[in-house]
């Protein structure tokens, strides 16, 4: 007899970043936003009445799909909200990759796709990237049954031009495209980061999806919330999955907390420029220091040294409580991914690795 255990499925699941609880910690390795997020958002948790706690949310979050619709100036038919990106991604993968052809994806990305792959039983490839960790646009052509990416990319940084996206995007109709833009808002010099974004081609591409978080640029990692902009056609195809495993995804708090970080645009920006300052400030400092580096596009420099193995260096900032990422997997073995913090932790890497690397 069969037992139940032979019907398991079984995935090789994602290894998010170390959650580490030590005082006096420089947390430098999940990316997140080193600063609060706005006043608006600590008033509006505030406010949340607690009887309402007893009632179940609105499935529709139409209060915080409403204000990012109104944000991007789309209609909010055009908007689809879920628990963080991964789950909006998720939902994504469940939703529109089922040809049952390989979907594609980069080699070096954001290593929940595969995940999900694996999941959802979709098959897929993954496409080399180039020498300098750049994407090739010609690898993405002929049939498939999907295609995703991250822009910038994550771990490396590396921040794709328009061009690129949209010649991926001509050599797919046929195809869902998902462009997940995590780390968008610190592109360039911050100010100007909508030029990169694939939000700009919406009207041209009916398979375009592109993905947002809340978790980095508008400092609400632990609250969170992503979502989706793409044709109605597209978010109603999501939505109805949804609601078909799960009606209830986005609780009354992060809803309160989403819609009003969306209000303070002057926070955002102001916090956003203090990111991108530290970051050109921490590109001089590994210059110096005889590391490199892709040039950086997100809250993140992804970072190699010819004579300093980054494994034994990641173990020994490690043991002074400086937590950085390291990926143990081929070509990007001798690399770490370093969030940028406070001027202050920066300081305190930089610090240590002049020390170190004495």
């Amino acid at each position: 007899m069969a037992s139940w255990r032979d019907n398991v499925r079984r995935v090789t699941p994602y290894t998010p970043g170390e959650q580490p609880h030590v005082a006096g910690m420089i947390k430098l390795n999940t990316n997140e936003d080193p600063y609060p997020p706005a006043p608006e958002v600590i008033k509006a948790l505030q406010e949340v009445p607690a009887g309402d706690l007893r009632l179940y949310p609105d499935p529709a979050a139409s209060d915080l799909v409403n204000a990012i619709a109104a944000y991007h100036g789309v209609s909010p038919d055009q908007v689809f909200v879920g628990v963080g990106s991964d789950d909006v991604l998720a939902v994504a993968f469940m939703t529109f990759f089922n040809s049952g052809k390989p979907i594609f994806f980069p080699d070096i990305t954001y290593s929940f796709y595969p995940v999900w792959a694996e999941l959802f039983r979709i098959p897929y490839e993954t496409k080399a990237l180039g020498e300098i960790f750049e994407i090739r646009p010609e690898d993405y052509a002929g049939g498939n049954g999907g295609v995703v990416f991250p822009n910038p990319n994550a771990p490396t940084s590396r921040l794709e031009n328009l061009d690129t996206v949209e010649n991926i995007l001509q050599n797919n109709p046929e195809s869902a495209v998902i462009v997940d833009e995590a780390y968008i808002d610190f592109a360039g010099n911050g100010k100007d980061s909508g030029v990169f974004s694939a939000l700009s081609l919406l009207n041209k591409y009916e398979n375009l999806l592109v993905v947002r978080t809340f978790s980095k640029s508008r400092s609400l990692a632990g609250m969170r919330i992503g979502y989706a902009i793409g044709s109605a056609e597209m978010i109603k195809a999501m939505s109805d999955d949804r609601y078909s495993f799960n009606s209830y995804t986005m609780n009354r708090t992060a809803i309160a907390a989403g819609t009003a970080a969306i209000g303070n645009e002057e926070y955002f920006r102001s916090c956003i420029a203090k990111v991108i300052a530290t970051r050109e400030r921490a590109k001089a400092e590994f210059t110096a220091l005889g590391f490199t580096y892709p040039e950086p596009s997100g809250n993140f420099i992804f970072v190699s040294h010819p004579a300093c193995p980054a494994k034994e260096l990641f173990s020994a900032l490690r043991s002074r409580h400086i937590y950085v990422r390291y990926f143990d997997v081929p070509r990007i073995d001798n690399c770490l991914r370093v969030t940028i913090g406070t001027d202050e932790q920066m300081e305190a890497l930089f610090d240590f690795l002049k020390e170190y690397m004495a």
